[in-house]
């Protein structure tokens, strides 16, 4: 699926974030797990990730990213009639994590949905809040992107316990006046789904040890590297930009190298480009958001600056966005 937005002038008006407050470095890690710093950091990048205690859930960690989200918007709850709640780690399957973070909040005129993408989760749910909001049916929504995939994980599998770290983001959305959205691309091959998966968490009946988060290192991989190139020129296209004009290169932040390798095809300046891997592993539907948190805390989301993102995760599934940044409500 691919599309301009065609004039409707949808953006960005308030923006948090938020990670739980215990830090993991690798060398933690190596405590209860066949690894070491100097393994982790060569093969992803990561040097360390915040991790969620036993008492934590997602919406735990997601409602000071919401708060935020809402002050800088200056909007009060009760003017959210649309919340979005992308994750694949709610806090249980119902009442929905979104149902409950609109009632805590006192969103009562609020349609509240969660959406399962895995990590481009993100990225589909802005897709899906600018067409509520450009059709008239949303007036002014929040969409909320965040995992606690240290919940899901085998912890003594080595290949997948080291890429993950938990944490949530949140954007109010809303028609704007100058800048937003300029165009989206989404994408699903569900044929490759068996390499990164979650068996046992659902209805499909499953005989295995106990249900964890698997993935096939080396498809994801050759999959990641693909799509994160081919979707980001796809919205480019459609929206008639080129990479050179991008001033802001925000992609899912999975494993540096997969970073790099984008970076270098997609011939985009690594200076554009924002990188956090390093503090937060893999955060999932929260990794997007994360990074643009940062790009602002680094004075990078100035008026006007193109802004490119792009997320790929189980599904297998993928997706970009192209905005025309405006840095206030």
């Amino acid at each position: 699926m691919i599309g301009s937005t065609a004039g409707q002038r949808i953006g960005i008006t308030g923006l948090g974030t938020n990670v739980p407050e215990t830090v993991m470095t690798n060398d933690d890690m190596a405590r209860f797990v066949d690894t070491s710093d100097e393994w982790i950091r060569e093969r992803t990048g990561i040097r360390e990730r915040r991790i969620a205690s036993q008492d934590e859930a997602l919406t735990d960690i997601a409602l000071p990213a919401v708060r935020e989200a809402l002050a800088e918007a200056r909007a009060d709850a009760s003017e959210i009639d649309l919340l979005i709640c992308a994750t694949v780690t709610p806090d249980m399957l119902f009442p929905t994590a979104s149902a409950l973070m609109a009632d805590t909040l006192g969103m009562r005129n609020a349609a509240a949905y969660d959406l399962l993408a895995g990590c481009t989760g993100f990225m589909y749910a802005i897709a899906q809040a600018y067409g509520m909001l450009a059709s008239g049916l949303s007036k002014k929504a929040l969409v909320v992107g965040g995992d606690l995939l240290s919940k899901v994980l085998d912890w003594e599998d080595r290949s997948t316990v080291v890429l993950f770290g938990d944490g949530a983001g949140a954007v109010v959305m809303e028609p704007v006046t100058t800048g937003g959205f300029l165009g989206f691309e989404l994408g699903a091959d569900g044929g490759g789904g068996i390499h990164l998966c979650y068996p046992g968490s659902g209805s499909r009946h499953y005989e295995g040890p106990k249900p964890a988060l698997i993935m096939n290192g080396r498809e994801v991989f050759k999959f990641a590297t693909r799509v994160m190139v081919t979707s980001a020129n796809a919205v480019l296209e459609q929206c008639d930009k080129t990479i050179d004009e991008v001033d802001v290169y925000v992609p899912h932040q999975a494993n540096k190298r997969i970073i790099d390798y984008a970076v270098g095809k997609l011939g985009i300046a690594p200076e554009k480009t924002v990188v956090n891997v390093d503090r937060y592993g893999n955060t999932s539907s929260g990794s997007i958001p994360l990074a643009l948190a940062d790009a602002r805390a680094e004075g990078r989301l100035t008026d006007g600056a193109l802004v490119l993102m792009t997320g790929m995760g189980a599904g297998l599934t993928w997706g970009s966005a192209l905005i025309e940044w405006r840095s206030s409500a």
